[in-house]
């Protein structure tokens, strides 16, 4: 297996208004601040970088990008350095689909992800919650992020494929190749999707011989819209969709609402004493760190909120930045009781995602099982939090202390 390469950096950002890049250190660190000054310049920024590239700033922008598959195509959904020859029409299918193909291949995924599935599922993800933390709980101080957020949702998702959740760390890595290092290098990504592929082909085989529930079968056993069997490449394509969707976006999601509660002892104590409030207060904080940022190939001249937008560039789909617009969300403040909260963490239009119930329950859970049982935690002034880059954002070194080490 060869090395993992590291990606070519790009010049640092010193206009980021004509020259945004969502790979800057400063964005990666800090991004909340680049938006309101993208925001108040204009409702759609452009920059050269990445072979040309617009975002929309606003709610409203994001919206009409994300309702609009004549202008705006869906087959390129990461905004990268190249943009080769697009050879599969099964790359991920139903994220990389467009009308009229979109439509059946969702309503495939549709039936395992019900909030009826999530309920049968959710007693194994308390046990995994309950296993991580029975393995650190003593310890006083831990990295939350390398411990217990990236574990929850890998495992859950293995659970779910029928694979071994021993397989992990290979997930994660695979993870990290495609979402972050192969934004600037197309052989780490090539790699990964090549070893993901050759792993889930040989679980295909096995289950040609040897069917068994789980999700994995599911996709074997379901028939497309004419009622013929889908191709081999189709169920390859929507099982690395679901460990690439399933496993960065939640486990980002659940280490930033951490972060947020060691961060705010107020928030953080009152959940302790009002756990009912756990799932208004996961709605707001996926408003709030919304992790996700998805792409859009502009393959029609059309204008977004009064900007001209050309054919031939990438668009950078922001739902974090979205959730940040004053115009929608007046107290750009994290209020974990707001009732009110049309955010856009899980996509608006029709690639609005797929597991959204599954994220909800693994959010709810991982919060539930670790505040029942570390109700007083604070980050770890000795340590420093990292944040992932690009695609997906979400904390990677998480240090806190624990209970009496505080």
């Amino acid at each position: 297996m060869s090395d993992i390469s590291q990606p070519t950096a790009h010049p640092p950002v010193t206009d980021w208004v004509h020259d945004f890049d969502h790979t800057d250190p400063q964005w990666t660190e800090d991004p909340f601040p680049i938006w309101d000054e993208l925001r108040a310049a204009s409702p759609v920024v452009h920059t050269e970088r990445f072979l040309g590239c617009y975002m929309p700033t606003t709610y409203e922008a994001v919206r009409e990008i994300a309702n609009d598959s004549e202008h705006f195509s869906s087959r390129r959904i990461i905004v990268r350095d190249v943009r080769p020859e697009i050879t599969s029409r099964n790359s991920a299918p139903p994220i990389t689909s467009d009308p009229p193909v979109h439509k059946p291949a969702k309503q495939l995924l549709l039936p395992p992800f019900t909030p009826d599935a999530m309920k049968k599922l959710e007693p194994r993800v308390r046990a995994i919650c309950n296993e991580l933390i029975d393995g650190f709980i003593t310890e006083g101080r831990l990295d939350a992020a390398e411990r217990y957020t990236k574990h929850i949702p890998v495992r859950a998702i293995a659970h779910m494929l029928g694979i071994p959740e021993t397989d992990s760390d290979l997930f994660i890595r695979w993870i990290h190749m495609i979402l972050e290092l192969g934004i600037k290098d197309e052989n780490t990504l090539l790699q990964a999707v090549h070893e993901m592929s050759a792993y889930f082909s040989a679980h295909i085989e096995a289950r040609k011989n040897k069917p068994t529930d789980d999700l994995i079968s599911y996709l074997m056993n379901a028939r497309d819209k004419d009622g013929n069997p889908l191709e081999d490449s189709h169920v390859l394509g929507s099982l690395r969709l679901l460990l690439i969707a399933g496993i960065d976006t939640t486990w980002s999601a659940i280490g930033s609402s951490l972060w947020h509660l060691a961060r705010t002892p107020a928030d953080r104590e009152r959940l302790v004493a009002e756990p009912e409030l756990i799932p208004t207060a996961v709605e707001e904080l996926l408003r709030a760190y919304s992790p996700v940022t998805m792409a859009r190939e502009v393959v029609k001249e059309t204008t977004v909120s009064g900007c001209p937008v050309k054919a031939g560039n990438m668009v950078l789909l922001s739902f974090p930045a979205a959730n940040r617009d004053p115009k929608m969300f007046p107290d750009d403040k994290v209020v974990i009781d707001r009732r009110e909260n049309r955010h856009a963490a899980f996509g608006l239009g029709i690639h609005r995602c797929v597991g959204s119930n599954l994220a909800r329950m693994e959010m709810q859970v991982a919060l539930e099982e670790w505040l029942k049982r570390i109700p007083d935690f604070a980050l770890d002034p000795a340590g420093t939090v990292t944040w992932s880059q690009g695609t997906v954002r979400g904390p990677r070194q998480l240090p806190f202390l624990l209970g009496k080490a505080m």
